[in-house]
């Protein structure tokens, strides 16, 4: 009994001396994972609750363009902007707005909500459209240069064509026609044959004298029938 004491003793002495050894680094190392875990679950908490609050404003910003109060559209818009810039409802609340302002023939305000997604927005899909819509309204107000350098920016690969045909629309307005014809070319290639709207841009190549030529799939259906 007594050796076995002594062993225990000498354990609980090693033990001790370990710890007065490396002790407080196991502290600090416990510390440290554990405050990283608890900073995760806050962060994830923080982000749950800003998406929370910012799809409340969105709410908001809709009843207000259903209901056709611009100033109110405004406001709420200010508010997701600046309260929560780099939420997707935010976004989402820049082109719905503008959409809104537009209609109602307040051009100047809409082109703001869509600088700011071009400027800001952190979606490349959303920011994309945002371009495209901005790039339209310049082009109404005959700024088409600027309406250029919106849709010559890198944009992802599905809404090449939409800016292509978007610049042919810039390059018509300025008399470019020959210029035009390429990038309306280049927008009836890219674009899949199943979207509908490329056959507005089948309508423009037709009305400037180059209708595209039929693919071997069709010209074949036709030999056939």
């Amino acid at each position: 009994m007594a050796t076995y004491n002594l062993e225990q003793q000498e354990q609980l002495d090693q033990a001790k001396h370990l710890w007065k050894r490396y002790g407080n680094l196991v502290t600090w190392v416990l510390v440290i994972a554990l405050g990283g875990y608890a900073a995760w679950t806050g962060y994830l908490y923080w982000q749950n609750d800003k998406a929370a609050k910012a799809g409340g404003l969105y709410e908001e910003l809709d009843r207000a363009v259903v209901a056709g109060d611009v100033d109110k559209i405004g406001r709420v818009f200010n508010d997701l902007k600046d309260k929560y810039a780099g939420a997707t409802f935010t976004e989402q609340g820049a082109l719905l707005a503008a959409r809104a302002q537009v209609d109602a023939g307040k051009a100047d305000q809409g082109q703001a909500s869509l600088q700011w997604l071009v400027d800001n927005g952190k979606n490349d899909d959303l920011v994309a459209v945002a371009r495209l819509r901005l790039a339209g309204l310049l082009l109404d107000a005959k700024k088409y240069d600027e309406a250029l350098k919106l849709v010559d920016a890198k944009m992802p690969e599905e809404f090449k064509p939409l800016a292509d045909d978007r610049r042919g629309d810039i390059l018509m307005s300025q008399g470019k026609k020959d210029e035009a014809l390429k990038a309306y070319q280049s927008a009836w290639k890219a674009m899949d044959a199943k979207v509908e709207y490329r056959r507005f841009i089948e309508g423009k190549l037709t009305a400037l004298g180059e209708p595209p030529a039929p693919s071997v799939v069709q010209g074949s259906a036709s030999a056939a029938r």
